[in-house]
């Protein structure tokens, strides 16, 4: 079998190559990273929201490459099924494929107004309204799942879930987004995970800036 890597960015402020990354992680497969300099003109437009990106992330397995983020998903699933990236339920697995695909495509202003930047601190930073609008409907569904499911996680173990909203949390530390006594303890495990401190630790260690997203705006 040829050696399985993960393409990845800036793992500063790369939210995609985050999610991809845990994926990998939390599926227990062994992998190799491979980094597209965040200078590189894809990744950059891809990190800055001015285009979709087909460069990160992207698992290459036995061959076979998939680059979409849910697709990474669902081919670790079908790999490695006994690491519950999918609930085995299907009632639950249905929920998590619909909270996943919403964070997927939606929460467009989120993105726009709290950029991923692991090393930035920006202490009451003003956010905008319709922002705050995706900061409720989030923490509705951290407490809805967390409520249904029991913790300590959103499905109660670790899937593709956690790994598709870990960037949230990172965004929330960032920008001193106030939480519920519930989802902030949510949020604390997430950090906590060991390969959040994994990656937090290579993102610190970046040298490379983009200044579009240094400025307090």
């Amino acid at each position: 079998m040829s050696k399985t890597t993960i393409t990845l960015s800036s793992k500063n402020y790369s939210s995609w190559s985050l999610r991809g990354w845990l994926m990998a992680k939390f599926a227990g497969i062994k992998f190799e990273e491979s980094i597209v300099a965040p200078d590189d003109a894809d990744a950059r437009a891809e990190i800055l929201l001015l285009s979709p990106s087909i460069l990160v992330p992207c698992l290459t397995y036995d061959g076979i490459k998939i680059w979409d983020t849910l697709a990474i998903g669902e081919f670790l699933n079908e790999i490695a099924p006994k690491a519950g990236l999918l609930p085995k339920d299907r009632a639950k697995r249905a929920h998590c494929r619909s909270i996943c695909g919403e964070m997927h495509s939606g929460f467009v202003s989120l993105r726009q107004a709290l950029p991923m930047n692991i090393k930035g601190h920006f202490p009451k930073f003003k956010v905008w309204s319709k922002a705050k609008a995706d900061i409720e409907r989030i923490t509705f569904l951290w407490r809805e799942c967390l409520d249904a499911h029991g913790g300590p996680f959103l499905f109660g173990e670790l899937s593709m879930a956690d790994a598709m909203y870990a960037p949230v949390v990172s965004r929330f530390r960032t920008y001193d987004v106030a939480l519920d006594p519930q989802t902030q303890a949510y949020a604390d495990r997430i950090w906590a995970l060991p390969a959040m401190v994994e990656w937090r630790k290579a993102a610190t260690a970046e040298h490379e800036e983009i200044e579009e997203l240094e400025v307090e705006f």
